[in-house]
């Protein structure tokens, strides 16, 4: 009994040490007088008090925990860490670590989540969103654009052009409109609603590509001479990075440039040959300006002694002689210009490279580091943008369209797909807000921009799905008057560009997550590589002892919030949140904890234990997006009527990390340790499920029906009331809907009899003819029944019109070439 007793009372005094996280110092003292009261009260004796000395005095003693600790370990550490490529150091150096890095911390600080501002548009950016915005979306007939032009119209293209639109994000003073992510994310969600060809062809140009790369990386001359003729519009940029060999990884680019001399204007100079072949790039057909990625060589010793010179980013005109370009692939029946670009032994300029000589062999740097920010804005922002306007789309729809004499809204099997829809949309829109103010207050979010991409595509793909669905027919029935089939052909393709999404998930978020978030092997990696021994171990000496101390702390918090429940853990409201806070921080400390103990016991194999990786990434991508939806709900105000959203949003999170943490757990590489482990990590099994059927028919009444949050939630999509604006005519027949159901009750009342919900024209003359209605009333009946047909129809065709769809190849005379692939 008294050997129990002294085992708990240490336990006891190392778990509390642990969990408020003491520095080493600290620590031994409070260790010190805890020991100090146990052996007054007879639990610590005189074997305690020599293993505490053993232990605490070696590692007080800087010197002597140096010699005979660290430097060890410092050996066997370099030994047993595999050796970083170039590319993934360029990737973990490229971006920075900002919210995160808090939910890797196993203690997140959720003051510091909430004094982050809210997002928000300046004057001109509104003005740019209600005015430029509105009237584009107004002007393009995507029914026109994919299916019988497969291009935007020459009107539309000039109006971008007159407006900017491809000049977001260059700065003012070369006259583009410098706005911030965040605008640029409104902008492309509103546009993104009307169409996928419109937000692919504005996102580009303001995403991965020459305007962003020159403004960073290029010269004052490349600055001067592309950026004012990028923001006119008299230069298309486009940027070719993708190849029949390097897709996903573009690190293994095949396409070369050979230091060499050449004639260049009748004059001999240096410069490279260039040798590409690239496909899949976004503006390439109309593109007047190119950038290119290649690896360059100098066999030949023109610029040193080192012949691999890396990846290398330059610019070719259009013009560019022996530059192959112009022919276009045809991406899913959603034709924005995309294509490939070839050329073998150009030779140019050395000035071409962006940024100049100079910058030889940073491309790889230079990409990583834009793409840390393009990924947070272009693909989540239409996902955003698509998933709100599918909401609101698919809500009025259901409402509008009725099968056994009710509303198909008010059945089950529907409820459940509308709460999915709904609850998504408002978490994609938190997670772009969250995610672009980001990018807006200086931050390069490298995991963040991956969680994004990956999750907000995926949600779009099941979301526009369900929609699906819930349409049937409607939504298969290509034509001018469908607004959801070419997005539905669509999805796959933002699964696919920006990183294919199983690599993504795999190996991306988690594998920069573990180097970029933990808030120590990064600094241990950098340790061990110092070529200065003293240095190396004074840093390493720093990093591994807080880290074995993060380590158990983490160990010690994970029992404690599984036993409790995280009932006692801070959560900054006391309200009907404050469980989900709770949790989220039991489950921050929990991926801590397995995070070191997958790094110990894999090492360098976790890289190639994809699912191991993909589920740790899982947590942390949860952890994200939850936190994205408790500061939304926080921003605007903590609006009772919009809790079923919120509430809806954080249990799927939840439910589906939890899954996470089970197959992870379930399939540990080592299944005792894993067995171990969730025994530590979830004792009582898992705590959340799926989201409630009640939840469910709360958000379907708040998609049904016109009201403030169904408001709120599809802010900011295009929903002009005019004639070919396919959405505001459905939010015009909703409303029209919900006004005349009473004068339909009216009527059958009167008529004492339940009379389908059909002919509404007719009705209105019943409803005359009983002296029951007015003609106001009758009208608006009449108005109704219109406004209902043309949403519940579908389009027709003679079979010679729809010959109009065949692609017309972009050069007639030369003959259409298939795009190889290995």
């Amino acid at each position: 009994m008294q050997v129990l007793s002294w085992l708990l009372f240490v336990t006891l005094t190392l778990g509390v040490v642990s969990y408020f996280r003491m520095k080493l110092f600290n620590a031994s003292i409070a260790v010190f007088c805890l020991f100090l009261i146990g052996h007054i009260f007879g639990f610590v004796g005189q074997w305690t008090w020599a293993a505490f000395l053993i232990i605490a005095v070696p590692l007080n003693i800087e010197s002597i925990r140096k010699k005979y600790i660290s430097s060890p370990i410092l050996k066997l550490y370099k030994q047993i860490m595999p050796e970083m490529s170039s590319t993934e150091k360029d990737a973990i150096d490229a971006g920075t670590v900002w919210w995160d890095g808090e939910l890797f911390s196993g203690n997140p600080n959720w003051q510091t989540l909430h004094n982050i501002p809210q997002a928000r548009l300046t004057a001109e950016e509104q003005a740019f969103l209600d005015g430029p915005v509105e009237q584009v979306c107004g002007m393009n007939d995507d029914w026109h654009v994919t299916h019988k032009e497969t291009d935007l119209s020459a009107e539309v293209w000039q109006f971008l052009k007159d407006n900017k639109f491809f000049a977001m994000i260059i700065k003012k003073e070369y006259g583009g409109l410098d706005f911030s992510a965040y605008a640029q994310s409104r902008v492309l969600q509103k546009l993104a609603g009307t169409s996928a060809v419109l937000s692919s062809t504005v996102g580009v140009p303001n995403s991965l590509g020459p305007g962003e790369l020159l403004q960073l990386y290029g010269t004052k001359e490349q600055q001067d001479h592309y950026l004012p003729r990028l923001v006119t519009g008299e230069e298309i940029p486009c940027f070719a990075l993708t190849g029949p060999e390097a897709g996903s990884d573009a690190g293994s680019l095949p396409d070369t440039g050979i230091v060499c001399k050449g004639d260049w204007n009748g004059e001999e100079i240096l410069g490279m040959k260039l040798t590409f072949d690239k496909r899949y790039i976004t503006l390439a057909p109309v593109a007047t300006v190119i950038g290119l990625a290649f690896k360059m060589y100098d066999p030949d010793g023109l610029l040193g002694e080192q012949k691999e010179l890396g990846i290398t980013c330059a610019l070719l005109p259009r013009d560019t002689e022996g530059v192959d370009i112009g022919n276009r692939h045809f991406p899913l029946n959603v034709p924005f210009q995309n294509g490939p670009i070839r050329g073998k032994d150009i030779f140019v300029p050395l000035d071409y490279i962006i940024g100049g000589p100079e910058m030889i062999g940073h491309g790889w740097r230079m990409l990583v580091e834009c793409l840390s920010v393009g990924r947070v804005i272009t693909l989540p922002s239409t996902s955003a943008g698509g998933a709100k306007t599918i909401a609101l789309a698919t809500g009025a729809y259901a409402r509008i369209r009725r099968q056994f004499k009710l509303p198909i809204a008010k059945m089950e099997g529907i409820e459940e797909k509308l709460g999915s829809i709904g609850a998504n949309a408002y978490l994609m829109d938190a997670v772009t807000s969250l995610s672009t103010k980001a990018v807006d207050l200086g931050e390069k979010p490298s995991v963040i921009s991956a969680i994004c991409k990956y999750h907000l595509t995926e949600k779009m793909r099941q979301l526009v799905s369900d929609s699906m669905d819930i349409h049937g027919g409607k939504g298969i029935m290509l034509g001018p008057n469908n607004y959801l089939g070419r997005g539905y052909q669509g999805a796959p393709i933002a699964i696919t560009v920006e990183g294919a999404n199983i690599l993504t998930r795999n190996m991306m978020i988690y594998g920069q997550g573990a180097m970029r978030c933990h808030p120590y092997v990064l600094a241990e990696l950098t340790a061990a590589s110092h070529e200065n021994e003293g240095e190396s171990l004074e840093q390493f000496d720093q990093a591994v002892f807080g880290h074995i101390g993060f380590a158990i702390s983490n160990f010690f918090r994970s029992i404690w919030f599984s036993l409790s429940g995280a009932c006692l853990a801070h959560a900054p409201f006391m309200d009907d949140t404050k469980g989900y806070y709770r949790s989220m921080q039991r489950y921050s400390s929990n991926m801590a904890l397995l995070s070191d103990v997958a790094m110990a016991t894999l090492g360098g194999d976790l890289k190639r234990r994809e699912r191991v990786s993909a589920r740790l990434g899982d947590v942390l991508s949860y952890l994200y997006l939850a936190s994205c939806v408790l500061k939304r709900f926080d921003d605007e105000g903590r609006r009772r009527e919009d809790s079923p959203l919120m509430h809806w949003a954080m249990q799927d999170c939840l439910y589906k990390l939890e899954i996470a943490l089970d197959e992870l757990l379930n399939n540990f590489p080592n299944k005792w340790l894993g067995k171990a482990l969730k025994l530590i990590i979830m004792p009582f099994g898992k705590k959340y499920q799926r989201p409630s059927d009640e939840l469910d028919h709360k958000i379907a009444k708040i998609l049904q029906t016109p009201n403030d949050v169904r408001t709120r939630l599809g802010k900011g999509q295009y929903l002009a009331r005019i004639e070919g604006s396919l959405l505001g005519d459905l939010e015009l027949t909703l409303e029209n809907i919900v006004a005349v159901e009473p004068i339909y009750d009216l009527i059958c009342k009167k008529a004492n009899k339940r009379l389908p919900f059909t002919q509404l024209d007719k009705l209105a003359e019943l409803g005359l003819e009983l002296a029951v209605i007015t003609q106001e009333q009758a009208d608006l009946l009449i108005e109704t029944e219109k406004g209902r047909l043309r949403t519940i129809n579908v389009d027709d065709f003679a079979p010679e019109e729809l010959l109009g769809g065949v692609p017309k190849p972009n050069k007639p005379k030369r003959k259409p070439r298939v795009t190889k692939s290995v």
